[in-house]
């Protein structure tokens, strides 16, 4: 089962992906990064790529597309706020990125 991230939990999972450029939404418990590719092809081709780790770990992102720009949001709808597994896909996001 999973479980909105405890006050002790957050800084240990959620500071490192502060230094990859996420940060936290205004308003939500929920955090946000732009990725900006090299063209259209690159940025669905990595939207491909985590869609597959997302099915695979049933955690679907808030996203969208504009050329070479995707806006992800990750928060989990279930528990009311961010869990393990928006870490989890942020740090996915992260290293398929190349980041």
């Amino acid at each position: 089962m999973t479980e909105k991230l405890s006050e002790e939990t957050r800084g240990p999972l959620l500071d490192p992906l502060v230094a990859t450029g996420w940060s936290m939404v205004d308003g939500r418990d929920a955090i946000h990064k732009t990725f900006v590719f090299d063209d259209f092809a690159d940025a669905f081709g990595w939207m491909t790529r985590a869609a597959l780790w997302a099915e695979k770990w049933d955690h679907h992102p808030e996203w969208s597309n504009v050329y070479k720009t995707v806006e992800v949001t990750l928060t989990t709808h279930d528990v009311g706020g961010l869990s393990q597994l928006d870490a989890k896909l942020a740090r996915k996001m992260d290293t398929l990125a190349g980041a």
